[in-house]
């Protein structure tokens, strides 16, 4: 699907403005206006737009100053009288003029010819910025990441990724992967998602009756990276004994199975990822020091979406359009009322309630164009600063720096009532097994309800 394509015209002629609108409009423009470079500035980010139309000369500064000023391709227009100036105005870095009065056959073909040229060079900038198909980002903090990347993917060190839960940490892990060359697939592992008293065994592997139900020897997920990539999302929720093991793997290269006499090579690299402040952990005890220095060679920060400025908007469409077509919906784009909830949101999600948010919009969607209503961007009461009864726990729970136990305590209290284990469990992205473990740690008991069992059978 083509987003559509964003025109500024810069005129101080009302009139000539509105037959441009009007004009670049039928033909899926979308236009801004401003009457002068200066109220160009004020008001919009000038790098955005697809291409700026702009007359020659305006109140203040000639139109040839936002050929300096932006990034985007500058179409002078002038008057024919004025066909010097124009030319010297190309001379500066305009990507072409035209004259007033204008034709509009000419002027549209002109403006195709503009968009789809910058678009193919937009369209490499991002190919040399973006190391993997499917990353999106072109914000200072992004394109600072994407570097890193390519200088950490080929070191085979261990990386250490940091970032609020739905940046796409997993994504960034699997590019580094693809990057490095290695032979063999990449292995991700959600720490959160595996039972504590069966993760040691999932992870290193067992020989058979070395504990009740080991029927027979299985290897474990260190091994099956081995050649390959091991990703440990969630890290920080690993149990201080698997933290152990797990450094011995790092220090020797060898794995262990449980109850074996041998051990195994283990020739994995080691990509971990986190939301928790691991030195915080480290200095509560709650986290190996040995470890966190073993895995924090390479450390990448991974931006919340909030801070990303217009890679928000950028990322909303091509969301839309990808969702479009694995739904096999017809295309569809945002109202103008959405493009601003979607700007002004933030997303303490992230990329993952940003993609939710718009497949839910495009299930429900009756026409041609998404708005603001069907998106449901409002803040869940939970993340609201202040909402709380004042006591410690919701306290917690309300800042910023949420922890994974305090987020499931709270998201489990406030929706049991109205949700089945079944939605719980796949709202919170765990089986219902895992679901009911986690009620039993942070006793939380189920209450009864008409609606089943809380068991995880």
């Amino acid at each position: 699907m083509r987003a559509e394509r964003e025109v500024l015209v810069v005129e101080d002629e009302a009139v000539i403005r509105g037959t441009l609108r009007r004009l670049l409009e039928r033909h899926s423009y979308r236009v801004s206006e401003a009457a002068s470079v200066k109220e160009s500035l004020d008001r919009f980010n000038v790098n955005k737009f697809d291409v700026i139309i702009s007359d020659l000369k305006l109140p203040g500064a000639p139109g040839t100053d936002l050929i300096r000023i932006s990034s985007a391709p500058v179409l002078i227009m002038t008057a024919y009288s004025s066909i010097r100036s124009a030319i010297d105005s190309v001379k500066l870095g305009a990507v072409d003029y035209i004259a007033k009065p204008f034709d509009h056959g000419e002027l549209l073909s002109s403006l195709d010819k503009i968009v789809a040229e910058h678009g193919r060079r937009i369209a490499s900038d991002c190919a040399d910025d973006a190391p993997f198909p499917g990353m999106v980002g072109r914000c200072p903090e992004m394109r600072e990441l994407f570097r890193r990347m390519r200088r950490v993917a080929g070191a085979g060190s261990p990386v250490l990724i940091q970032g609020e839960s739905g940046t796409g940490k997993e994504l960034v892990a699997r590019a580094i992967h693809e990057l490095s060359g290695r032979g063999r697939p990449i292995v991700a592992v959600n720490c959160m998602a595996i039972p504590e008293n069966l993760i040691e065994a999932e992870l290193f592997g067992h020989e058979k009756g070395a504990f009740a139900g080991a029927g027979e020897s299985r290897a474990g997920l260190v091994e099956a990276a081995d050649g390959g990539t091991l990703f440990l999302d969630e890290i920080g929720e690993l149990p201080m004994a698997v933290q152990g093991r797990l450094v011995r793997v790092l220090q020797d290269g060898e794995v262990r199975r449980i109850g074996a006499v041998k051990a195994r090579t283990a020739d994995m690299r080691l990509i971990a990822a986190t939301q928790r402040d691991l030195e915080q952990l480290v200095a509560q005890g709650r986290f190996r020091e040995d470890l966190y220095y073993r895995i924090n060679v390479m450390s990448l920060h991974l931006p919340p979406l909030r801070e990303r400025g217009e890679d928000i908007g950028e990322l909303a469409r091509r969301i839309l359009g990808d969702t479009c077509e694995r739904l096999k919906s017809p295309d569809l784009r945002f109202s103008k009322g959405a493009e601003r909830a979607i700007a002004a949101h933030q997303w303490p999600g992230n990329v993952r309630e940003l993609a939710n948010a718009i497949e839910k919009a495009v299930v429900l969607c009756e026409g041609g164009s998404i708005g603001e209503e069907l998106l449901s961007v409002e803040t869940p009461p939970w993340r609201e600063p202040g909402n709380g009864a004042g006591n410690g726990d919701d306290a917690a729970e309300a800042s910023p720096a949420l922890s994974l136990e305090d987020y499931f305590r709270h998201f489990v209290r406030e929706h049991q009532d109205s949700m089945t284990e079944t939605e719980l469990a796949r709202q919170l992205g765990i089986s219902r097994k895992c679901l009911w473990e986690r009620r039993q740690r942070y006793d939380i008991p189920r209450k009864k309800s008409k609606r089943g069992p809380g068991s995880p059978h």
